[in-house]
Formats: C-alpha cells, sequence, structure tokens
C-alpha cells in the first residue's frame, strides 16, 4: 500500500491586533474635526453686547434661538441685513455657511443675564415705537457640545483599557483587562515538551534522586500508596544562585510525563489589590483540572516573604494576601491531591515559616556548591558540545576551580572557546581553560594599562609579600600564580591559590590566612619604609575576619564562647546584643589580634628577607611567576601537603611549570593602589 500524504493545513497568518481600534479613532478625530469646523466657521461671531444691541434697534435680526444649557445665541438676519451691510461679514465665512441661517452667534455668560439685557433693551424699543424682540428658547445643547462631551467619555475609556493592556501583557492568559486575575503560568505537556533532561543535570547527585522520586510517583503511584505512603505536597530548593535549582525543574518537566506549570514569584506580584490571590486561586484551579501535575514557582521568595516583617502599620500588603492564599491553596481545608509544588530560591531566611512547614513543602533540597567530584562532572556536560585538544582534562579542570558554581563552569567552557576561537585555533586546549578561569576570577589582563615604575615596583613587593608569607606558614593555601599584570577595573596585582576544599577551620589556620593576607603590607613596610593604599582589600578581608574570631566563632579567650551571630535576624535590627563595655572589649581584642597578626607576618619576612628581593625581581622581569618558579628560586615548601588534585587523582604528584599552571585555583588577592578588590 502505499503510504497516505498527511494532510497539510495551511496555517492562518496572525491578525494584527490593534489596527482596527486605529481606525476607529481615525474616524472619531474626522467626525469631531469636522463638527468643530462647521460650528465655528458657519457664523460669525459677536463679541460685544452692543453689537447685538445694534442688530436689533435697526430691525435687522429676523429669528433668535437660545441655547440655555449651550449658553449660546443664535442669530438670524432679514433678507435686506443680510444682503445689505453684513453681506461681506457672511460671505467672508467657510464654504459651510448656510443662506438660511444662522448667520451670527453671540456667547453669553448665562441665560439670566440675556434675559435681564433683553428685557431692558425691549423696554427701548417700546419707547422708541419700534417692535419689541422675540427669543426662541431651547434646553437641548448643539451637536459641538454632544461630540465632545461623548468623545471625551470614549477617549477615557479607551485610555483606560490600553493602559490595563500595557500593564498586563498584551497576550496570552491575564492579557485582556477582563482576564489581569487569571494565571500566567505557562503550561508545558506532551504537545510542548522540555527537552532538558536528568542526563543534562549533572553534580547534583541527592538533589536528583530526591526530584527523581517525585516523578516516579506520579508515573507511578501505587508503587508507594500500597504501603500507605501518600504524594508528597511539596519540594522546596534551597541552594545560592548559579547552583542549577531551575536547570533541576526543568529536568523534571522533561522527564515527567504529567502536566508541568512553571512562573516565576514575581508573576504573582500586581499593583492592583487582590490580584495576586486571584491568580494563585486560578493556577490552581488549572492544575487540579489537569492533575496529576506539577507546579513551578521559581523565585518563591518574591510572594513567600515572612509576614509582617518591614509593613507599615495599618497599611494593606498586597503580597501578604497573595501568600495567604498560596497556604491556603497548597494546605487548605478543601485541598485537593494530585498537584505537587516545586519552588526554588536562594533566600530561605526571609520564607514565612508557615509556607515551609510539613505539608506544605515536605522537603526541602539543598543545593549547595558541588565538589571537585560534582565539578568534574558538571565539566564533562558543558565540554561534550566543543572541540577539545587532547590536554583537556577535566579532573584538572575540577580541582583549579574550587567554589565554582554550575553556572561559573558553564561560563568558564564558554569563555575557553570564544578564546580559542580569538586566536584561531581548530581546538580548545588546556591553556585556553586557564586563561578563561584567570579571566572569570580576576577580570580582564589590561597591559596596555601605563603604570610608572614606582608604582610597579610597589606592587611586585606587595604581592611576593603575599607569595613568600603564604610559603613559609603552614596551614596558609599553596600559592600557584603570581602576577603583577593589571586585571579588571582597578587591580594592580594578581595572586592565585589552591584553597582546600573543608567546612571546619581551626584557630591556627584562620591565623596564618591572616598573617599571608597581611604580607603585602609588611612587605611594603619593610623594603620601602613606607605603606601604600594597595592594602585595602586586604585590611578588609582581615578586619572582617577577626570580628568573625572574636564574635562569631567564640576563639578569643577574654570574651569566651560566645557568639553574638544571629542567623534569624531580621531586617531592622538597630540593637547590639552585648553591652559598651563588652563591646569595647571586642574592638580591643580585634585590634591586639590584627598587631599580633602583623608583627608575627613582619617578623617572618624579615627573616626571609632575601628571598623577598629574589621574588620581586622576578615579578619586575617576567611579570608573572608559577609555583614551579618560587620553588626553584627559593626552595620546596617546608611542609607536605598533597594538593586537591593531587589527592583526588590518588597521590599523582605534579612537578614542572605546566602542571602548576594547570593547578590553578579560585583562591586570589588582587591588590590596587588607590581601591583595593577581594575576589
Amino acid at each position: 500500500m502505499a503510504d497516505k500524504k498527511k494532510k497539510i493545513i495551511p496555517k492562518k497568518s496572525p491578525q494584527k491586533p490593534g489596527y482596527q481600534v486605529w481606525i476607529i479613532v481615525a474616524l472619531i478625530s474626522l467626525i469631531i474635526g469636522v463638527a468643530y469646523l462647521n460650528n465655528n466657521n458657519t457664523t460669525v461671531k459677536i463679541k460685544k453686547w452692543s453689537t447685538f444691541e445694534e442688530m436689533c434697534m435697526d430691525g435687522d435680526v429676523e429669528t433668535i434661538t437660545l441655547y440655555t444649557r449651550a449658553k449660546r445665541v443664535l442669530i438670524t438676519l432679514t433678507e435686506e441685513a443680510k444682503n445689505g451691510k453684513y453681506k461681506n461679514d457672511i460671505e467672508n465665512r467657510s464654504l459651510f455657511v448656510s443662506e438660511n441661517g444662522p448667520h451670527f452667534r453671540y456667547d453669553i455668560p448665562s441665560a439670566v443675564v440675556f434675559n435681564d439685557n433683553l428685557q431692558k433693551l425691549n423696554g427701548e424699543l417700546e419707547e422708541k415705537g419700534k417692535e419689541k424682540v422675540y427669543v426662541e428658547t431651547d434646553n437641548s445643547e448643539d451637536l459641538l457640545t454632544d461630540i465632545f462631551r461623548w468623545g471625551f467619555f470614549i477617549a477615557i475609556l479607551f485610555g483606560f483599557w490600553f493602559l490595563m493592556r500595557r500593564m498586563t501583557g498584551q497576550s496570552g492568559p491575564g492579557g485582556q483587562i477582563f482576564n489581569i486575575g487569571k494565571s500566567r503560568a505557562a503550561l508545558f505537556d506532551a504537545e510542548n515538551k522540555v527537552k532538558i533532561t536528568f542526563g543534562n543535570v549533572a553534580g547534583l547527585d541527592e538533589a536528583k534522586e530526591e526530584v527523581k522520586e517525585i516523578v516516579d510517583f506520579l508515573k507511578n503511584p501505587g508503587k508507594f500508596t500500597k504501603l500507605g505512603g501518600k504524594i508528597p505536597k511539596g519540594a522546596l530548593l534551597i541552594g545560592p544562585p548559579g547552583t542549577g535549582k531551575t536547570l533541576l525543574a526543568k529536568a523534571v518537566a522533561g522527564e515527567a510525563g504529567v502536566p508541568f506549570f512553571s512562573l516565576s514569584g514575581s508573576d504573582f506580584v500586581e499593583m492592583f489589590v487582590g490580584v495576586g490571590a486571584a491568580r494563585v486561586r486560578d493556577l490552581f484551579k488549572q492544575a487540579k483540572e489537569k492533575a496529576p501535575c506539577i507546579i513551578f514557582i521559581d523565585e518563591v521568595d518574591a510572594i513567600g516573604r515572612s509576614r509582617g516583617r518591614g509593613q507599615m502599620p495599618g497599611s494593606n500588603d498586597e503580597r501578604e494576601n497573595t501568600l495567604n492564599s498560596l497556604l491556603v491553596e497548597m494546605d487548605g481545608f478543601a485541598t485537593d491531591s494530585g498537584v505537587i509544588i516545586l519552588a526554588a530560591t536562594n533566600r530561605p531566611d526571609v520564607l514565612d515559616s508557615a509556607l515551609l512547614r510539613p505539608g506544605r513543602f515536605d522537603r526541602q533540597i539543598s543545593i549547595d556548591k558541588p565538589d571537585i567530584t560534582g565539578r568534574e562532572a558538571i565539566f564533562n556536560v558543558h565540554l561534550k558540545p566543543l572541540k577539545l585538544s587532547s590536554d583537556v582534562d577535566p579532573k584538572n579542570l575540577a580541582a583549579q576551580t574550587p567554589g565554582f558554581a554550575g553556572a561559573e563552569i558553564a561560563n568558564v567552557c564558554n569563555e575557553a572557546a570564544l578564546i580559542a576561537a580569538r586566536k584561531d585555533k581548530t581546538a580548545v586546549d588546556m591553556k585556553d581553560f586557564q586563561d578563561a578561569v584567570d579571566r572569570v576570577i580576576g577580570g580582564l589582563e589590561k597591559k596596555s594599562k601605563i603604570i610608572s615604575p614606582e608604582e610597579k615596583k610597589i606592587v611586585a613587593y606587595h604581592e611576593a609579600g603575599h607569595a613568600v608569607a603564604g610559603w613559609f606558614l603552614e596551614h596558609a593555601d599553596p600559592l600557584v600564580k603570581v602576577s603583577i599584570v593589571p586585571r579588571g577595573v582597578a587591580a594592580l596585582g594578581y595572586a592565585q591559590y589552591l584553597p582546600k576544599e573543608q567546612f571546619l577551620y581551626q584557630t591556627e589556620q584562620l591565623l596564618d590566612e591572616m598573617c599571608m593576607t597581611l604580607g603585602g603590607r609588611a612587605a611594603e613596610e619593610i623594603i620601602f619604609k613606607k605603606i601604600s593604599t594597595g592594602a585595602l582589600s586586604d585590611l578588609e578581608r582581615v578586619t572582617k575576619l577577626a570580628y568573625s574570631i572574636v564574635t562569631v566563632y567564640g576563639m578569643n579567650k577574654e570574651i569566651g564562647n560566645v557568639s553574638f551571630y544571629d542567623s534569624k535576624q531580621s531586617d531592622y535590627n538597630f540593637n547590639k546584643p552585648y553591652s559598651e563595655a563588652t563591646s569595647e572589649l571586642i574592638d580591643k581584642e580585634v585590634k591586639n589580634i590584627i598587631e599580633t597578626a602583623y608583627k608575627r607576618t613582619t617578623d617572618l619576612l624579615r627573616s626571609k628577607e632575601s628571598e623577598l628581593e629574589i621574588i620581586a625581581r622576578e615579578l619586575l622581569e617576567k611579570e608573572i611567576i608559577f609555583q614551579s618558579d618560587l620553588e626553584r628560586l627559593i626552595g620546596k615548601r617546608p611542609f607536605e601537603h598533597q594538593t586537591n588534585y593531587q589527592t583526588y587523582t590518588n597521590g599523582k604528584e605534579s612537578t614542572g611549570e605546566d602542571e602548576s599552571k594547570e593547578e590553578s585555583g579560585s583562591s586570589e588577592s588582587t591588590d590596587t593602589l588607590e581601591i583595593g578588590k577581594e575576589q
């Protein structure tokens, strides 16, 4: 049998909305304009009462019509007067003039005043033996007044309709004035399916297991309900920006065989009272009709902030009404099953406690920045579409990007491809990835920036101070690369370290890190007997760290095991949780810690002044030196610690300049002379 040809139905070209409206507006404007011209050009306007009185005295008036509501008098002349002394006045008017009249008009302040004046005029005419003037009264309005009144009303309606259309969007649900309370959620179903699946999500194994179970529950509910389990109401994805919360939700949409509603928390926000709550109700109404289904609300903190926080007394908070409606729909008295809520936020601390309780969001899935294993998996995903050189190693890239989120890793891969294309390469090699990491961390290299020899020397000794101090401190992060090539907006120096991926820090580690940070300022004082503004970012970092040691981590003997950190502090916390005496003691202890660390750093650099000179001269000559250069110039570190890459690759040691280049990390110190910047 021959294959049946599918009948192709041509799609109708969409009409351009709005052109009928403009035609109507043009016609109304034309009618008003013609009426205005006709009404004002077919009669001669009398400006003074004396002119009207003279017409009446001379007997030139045939009829007079008084429009009381329009406050206007229309005058028709006799045949003799029309063809006589007023002939030129009439012929000079527009072509719209009528021979039968009216020929003149007189605008009056009010009908009462006109009647009083007319009564006096008739008295004078009677005394002179002339015929009185009779006036016909008309309580209606003239055509122009009617048109202007209704035209103004129509214009107000049209303006209101146009304003509502612009504010609520010109297409889709909620695009028209009567659909403002409709939900703006985008629906993904079998016909409009998302192409992203769980295979596109890497480094989030635990989170994927949680949401996979929800998808399995929707596909095969009997597997769980036969043991008495209930379908979960919702899952909240919590994590820093760029870690893949929205990507994971897209993967759920791609994997689930059920309708998927996607929208942002800001889609509920509107300037009109009650619109947000109406949109929540409409969203759940649509979802219940298509149950079982999933609703995904991105950036849920836009409507889920704690109620009463920052609210003025007596005010009506539209956001709270929206949140109340969401709470009722998620787990209210008349809640129906079959609708699962997925939400994402990077600010869980501001969410209302009623929103977080079990029964609404049964699961809170934490999505943190990936570790070295997760970063390798993410690199494998983003490296697939790139043409790579044989020397590109995902494990190496994962080791040199500690602290990077998934979005930052994607940016590194894209930057590496752009750098390789800029250099007309046929494949992206490891050097391109190193340059991309440097650019993401420290900013764009600016070799064309003009720096005086004196400033360059100060920067060289400053960075050499960081390098030497960190090299001979046991708990400091191992240095990988030092550069005095300007980067970013105002960074004149750039030092890159390979930090350990750890969650707990001891006092000695924090103090060594503080000493390493103060190495630049100490080197300047030792060599030049002066200090510069280049240590601004270093001092800022040291000050914050010292205050954290005293007031947050309870590592100071004088203050004791006390922490003044409040993880649930409100937006407006003006009161310190300690007395003035304690505040003075805190300042004193912080100053002692910083002074002790600075003295320790200065003593260390004085004992290693020859090494400091060697590193600074090498920097002035080469501008960039690596870990292998430090080992060649001042010897190996006196401490045996494997780097993350060595540990991850089962103790493989890195030797030579090339491997040192590859082990660049993301902890860096960038220094300036005017503006200090710590990445």
